[in-house]
């Protein structure tokens, strides 16, 4: 988008009174229209459009715009009224300008304006980079039009079924080939699989940087192999069931989101390059097999150097019996391990936490399991980070930096994680706080917590790194 500004050029008037508009401070009024159409290419298109009322310089400006930009805002109008609105603005925009960027998202598309819009595309489509969509599954055939964009470098689509018991599957197309496409988004696509069961849909993309798949599932196969030989960044959120192995075959990855479910197998050369990992692992299902899911994927991650997870996950794989007498072969690398805190609500993983808590509690003494059995009456939440697990995971990398964040900061007493992290005392709850690296044995105790402060950096001091609030 940056080079927007340089390539579109609409002759200007010279003679439109540059001293009056500095004498009434209208500095922005004078400004080159290429700076001017650059600047409109950020706002939202109903933003943009609005600005025609500023004053004649600026009422046929937006129809020059490379970008269309529609999400729905607090004070947008209603469904109706938004979809005449599109309708006429692409009527009234200036055709002769390439269309660069084209993003609808936050909002459906109804079929019939959807189709106006496919039309528009598929008449700039050797020049249309950035194509962003969500529509309803079952209307005008998006992929059909997407596939004459070759100059595609991102593409981000998001299908919904509203209202329709006869619901028709959007199958992604193998043989979809997009030179240029460097960043993919997928939100409920169906991958078709071939004779040998194995559903491979992105070999195909040579350029292929960044890939996002959410609510997707696939067909005739058991197995999703994502082959690609550029993928440096991979996500997949919320995916079906139905298939029982993912096979990574992805030399270039660097950053992989693990899948939220935990009941697929993760194989492939692709976990062993990966240097930036997040699990987020689901509370409201869950079987016993799971604890040892969450460890084998830990145990295959040979090189990577930043580890992101959430309490849940650290809960779940502490029911693995004798953790912590476990030795990992992993996580020698380690530099960053980023803990988000987040409430425990799945009442049968609460159970087998408390079941686990008892029985540590029955090898030590009758009187400490009568003990925790009243402090569990008494209303006891459990500590969101299990005793001993930040050191299980650091065991080969001791100087690892531990971050610990959250969203819920009313549901978390600080005082009793910074003592189950490391002792430390503090009063103050801060959305964001540090444990440095350890700069003694790995055995030994870990250093006093130290606070991160919004709005205030601090210098590397010691093995203590600052981080941005979330």
């Amino acid at each position: 988008m940056s080079n927007l500004g340089h390539e579109i050029m609409i002759p200007s008037n010279n003679k439109r009174g540059k001293h009056r508009s500095q004498e009434n401070g209208d500095r922005l009024s004078d400004l080159p229209d290429c700076v001017l159409l650059h600047i409109l290419s950020y706002l939202n298109s109903i933003q943009a459009v609005q600005t025609c009322i500023l004053s004649t310089r600026w009422k046929h400006l937006w129809k020059h715009i490379p970008t269309v930009k529609l999400h729905y805002l607090r004070n947008s109008p209603t469904v109706k009224r938004f979809d005449i609105f599109l309708s006429n603005m692409l009527a009234l925009r200036d055709n002769s300008i390439a269309l660069q960027a084209l993003n609808l998202g936050r909002g459906l598309i109804e079929p019939q304006l959807l189709e106006k819009i496919l039309n528009c595309v598929y008449s700039h489509n050797t020049h249309i980079h950035r194509l962003e969509i969500s529509a309803i599954s079952q209307s005008y055939p998006i992929l059909s039009c997407v596939s004459s964009c070759k100059a595609l470098t991102s593409l981000k689509l998001s299908l919904y079924n509203i209202g329709s018991r006869n619901y028709t599957e959007t199958l992604f197309p193998t043989s979809l080939n997009l030179p240029l496409l460097t960043s993919l988004y997928l939100e409920n696509f169906t991958f078709c699989g071939d004779e040998k069961g194995c559903a491979e849909p992105f070999s195909l993309f040579t350029k292929l940087n960044s890939l996002i798949i959410r609510h997707s599932k696939i067909k005739k196969a058991h197995i999703l192999n994502i082959s690609n030989e550029t993928l440096v960044d991979l996500a997949m959120h919320y995916n079906s069931f139905n298939f029982a192995e993912i096979q990574l075959s992805t030399p270039s990855l660097c950053r992989f989101t693990f899948p939220d479910s935990l009941d697929q197998k993760i194989c492939g050369t692709g976990l062993s390059c990966v240097k930036q990992v997040n699990i987020n692992a689901p509370q409201n299902s869950y079987s016993m097999k799971h604890p040892f899911v969450l460890l084998g994927w830990l145990q295959d991650l040979a090189n990577v150097e930043s580890l992101k997870v959430t309490s849940i996950t650290l809960q779940i794989l502490s029911l693995v019996p004798n953790l912590l007498d476990v030795k990992l072969a992993s996580l020698c690398n380690l530099k960053s391990l980023d803990i988000e805190l987040r409430p425990l609500h799945g009442e049968f993983l609460l159970l087998l936490m408390k079941d686990d808590m008892l029985k540590k509690a029955i090898a030590k003494s009758h009187e400490e399991v009568a003990k925790l059995r009243k402090a569990f009456k008494a209303g006891l939440k459990l500590h969101p980070i299990p005793d001993g697990i930040v050191d299980f995971l650091r065991q080969n990398s001791p100087l690892a930096e531990v971050n610990i964040t959250t969203k819920y900061k009313d549901c978390f007493n600080l005082k009793q994680v910074e003592e189950y992290v490391n002792g430390a005392k503090n009063t103050s709850y801060p959305q964001q706080f540090v444990v440095p690296a350890s700069t003694a044995s790995p055995s030994a105790a870990l250093p006093s917590l130290h606070l991160c402060h919004a709005k205030k950096d601090t210098k590397r001091s010691g093995k203590i790194m600052s981080r941005n609030m979330i």
